[in-house]
């Protein structure tokens, strides 16, 4: 099944799943029963965005003005959007 993300989009982490910054790590995480996930690069940072109020654009918006220099930003975080739910780490609200 193809998973599109719409820039209108409001998502949250998913039920039992819990994101933070994990020292001993030094990367951000998400928790979940099953385990952790470590996020890498840019991920934690979208992820960090996810309220549960915040549209996917939003948060486009955001990392684009928070990153000008990151070339082809936008592709990315929908490609982490699209990736996060589709590991079922976020929800649809």
């Amino acid at each position: 099944m193809e998973i599109v993300i719409l820039h209108t989009d409001v998502y949250a982490l998913s039920h039992h799943h819990r994101f933070q910054w994990e020292e001993a790590q030094q990367n951000y995480v998400i928790l979940f029963p099953e385990g952790m996930v470590k996020l890498h690069g840019g991920a934690g940072e979208v992820i960090k965005r996810v309220d549960a109020k915040l549209t996917v654009g939003e948060v486009v918006e955001d990392l684009v003005k928070t990153f000008p220099d990151a070339p082809n930003i936008e592709a990315e975080i929908i490609g982490m959007f699209e990736m996060a739910v589709g590991k079922g780490w976020l929800r649809k609200v």
